[in-house]
C-alpha cells in the first residue's frame, strides 16, 4: 500500500482509486452500514448491537476459544460460568464500543463528549500545570481509540503508534477516522524514534502495553494468575521523553450508553527501577485498570503466546476447549 509521509514523522493514509474495485465493495458496505448505525441515537442502538455481539460470539469460535484460554490462565479461581459471562459481556461491548468511535467520526465531538464521564481528570490538570510531557499507558479495550479521539478534539495534540490493518481499505478509513481531530499516527513500522520525537514536541503519546512481542527484550513477569512475556518500553520511553506514564482505560456502558474513562496517578515510581520491575508495574496497572470490567477488555487477542522454555502455548494445547 502507498502512503504519504510528512517530514518522515508521521504516518498519513492515503486514498487510493483501487479502493473502488468490486474486491472491496463489501467492505464499502460494512463501513456504510456502520456509520448508518452510528447515526440512531445510542440509547436505541446499543441493546440491539449487545446482542448481534453476543450472537457473533457463537459462531466465532476461534475468538472465542482464545477468550477461553486467556481467562482459564488469568482468572482460575472464576467459575466457568463466571467466565463464560465475561466471554458473552465482551462480545455485546465490542460493536457497541466500535459504533461509538463511527459516530464520532460522524458527528460532532460535542454529541459524544455529553456521554463521556472522566475519572480522574484532575490528574491530567496536575501534570498539564507542571508542564511535563505525557504517555498514556492504555491496555487494549475495545473503545481504546476513542480517548485520544476526544482529547484531541479537545485541542490537546496526540501522537500514538500502531500497527497496520492487512487490508488496505480498513488501514486507510481506521487511520484516517483516527486522525479526525488531528495529532499524529506513528506506525510501528518506522520504529520508535518518530513517537518519541511527537511526545518531546509536547504531543501527548498512546501506549499500549499488552501485546506481545515476544522474548527478545521481553521480561516474563506476573499477569493476573499467570505471567506474561512484556516489554518494559515504558520505562525507557519515560527517561527519554521526560514524560509522565499515566495509566488510561475507557469503558463503555451499553446500558447507560456511557463512556467512562478511569485516569490513574503516574507511574513515577518507575524511576530507577530495573526492567523486570517496570515490567511487573506495567502489568499491575493493566490488572488495576481491567480488574472491575473485565468484559472491557480484549481477550480475545494471544496474549499468552510466548511462554518459557518448555511450556507449550496455550492456544496449541488440544486438551483445552476444542
Amino acid at each position: 500500500m502507498q502512503n504519504e509521509k510528512k517530514s518522515n514523522l508521521e504516518f498519513i493514509p492515503h486514498f487510493q482509486k483501487a479502493f473502488f474495485a468490486p474486491r472491496y465493495w463489501g467492505i464499502w458496505l460494512g463501513i456504510g452500514l456502520m456509520a448508518g448505525i452510528s447515526l440512531v441515537p445510542a440509547r436505541l442502538r446499543d441493546p440491539l448491537l449487545g446482542a448481534i455481539g453476543t450472537l457473533a460470539s457463537k459462531l466465532a469460535a476461534g475468538a472465542r476459544r482464545r477468550a477461553r484460554i486467556n481467562l482459564l490462565y488469568s482468572l482460575p479461581n472464576a467459575s466457568e460460568s463466571e467466565r463464560e459471562h465475561i466471554i458473552d459481556a465482551m462480545f455485546a461491548c465490542a460493536p457497541q464500543s466500535m459504533v461509538l468511535m463511527a459516530e464520532l467520526a460522524c458527528t460532532k465531538a460535542e454529541k459524544v463528549l455529553k456521554r463521556v464521564r472522566w475519572h480522574g481528570e484532575e490528574v491530567l490538570d496536575k501534570i498539564r500545570g507542571e508542564g511535563r510531557n505525557v504517555i498514556f499507558l492504555v491496555p487494549h479495550g475495545w473503545a481504546v481509540d476513542v480517548p485520544a479521539m476526544l482529547m484531541a478534539a479537545r485541542g490537546q495534540p496526540m501522537a500514538a503508534m500502531f500497527h497496520n490493518q492487512r487490508n488496505p481499505l480498513i488501514d486507510y478509513m481506521w487511520n484516517a477516522v483516527r486522525r479526525k481531530f488531528g495529532g499524529r499516527m506513528h506506525a510501528r513500522n518506522d520504529g520508535i524514534k518518530p513517537f518519541i520525537h511527537s511526545v518531546r514536541q509536547g504531543f501527548w503519546g498512546y501506549y499500549l502495553p499488552d501485546q506481545d512481542h515476544g522474548v527478545e527484550h521481553s521480561e516474563f513477569v506476573d499477569f493476573f494468575a499467570t505471567y506474561k512475556a512484556t516489554l518494559p518500553a515504558v520505562g525507557r520511553l519515560m527517561k527519554v521523553c521526560r514524560a509522565a506514564i499515566v495509566p488510561l482505560f475507557p469503558v463503555y456502558d451499553g446500558k447507560a450508553s456511557r463512556l467512562n474513562i478511569y485516569i490513574r496517578e503516574p507511574m513515577d515510581d518507575l524511576a530507577g527501577a530495573d526492567d523486570a520491575r517496570i515490567a511487573r508495574r506495567m502489568n499491575e496497572e493493566v490488572e488495576n485498570l481491567v480488574g472491575p470490567n473485565p468484559e472491557q477488555y480484549t481477550w480475545i487477542l494471544k496474549l499468552l503466546k510466548t511462554r518459557k522454555e518448555g511450556e507449550m502455548e496455550p492456544y496449541s494445547r488440544d486438551d483445552l476447549y476444542r
